[in-house]
């Protein structure tokens, strides 16, 4: 896994969990953090398609 994925993954996890410790809370600021995961999953999903079809345009 790309170093730029890990990250965004570790983004990813952290912002939905600091959404569910607002929810719980009874914060609506949950919102910015859902939203932040859905950034940051799409980050990771990113880097890991361009770094799989990097490998199978140098090895293909």
């Amino acid at each position: 896994m790309p170093r730029l994925a890990f990250y965004a993954l570790a983004v990813c996890v952290l912002s939905v969990a600091a959404a569910v410790v607002s929810f719980v809370q009874g914060s609506w600021l949950g919102i910015v953090w859902v939203l932040l995961a859905g950034i940051s999953s799409n980050m990771a999903w990113y880097y890991v398609r361009r770094s799989r079809d990097r490998g199978r345009s140098v090895t293909g």
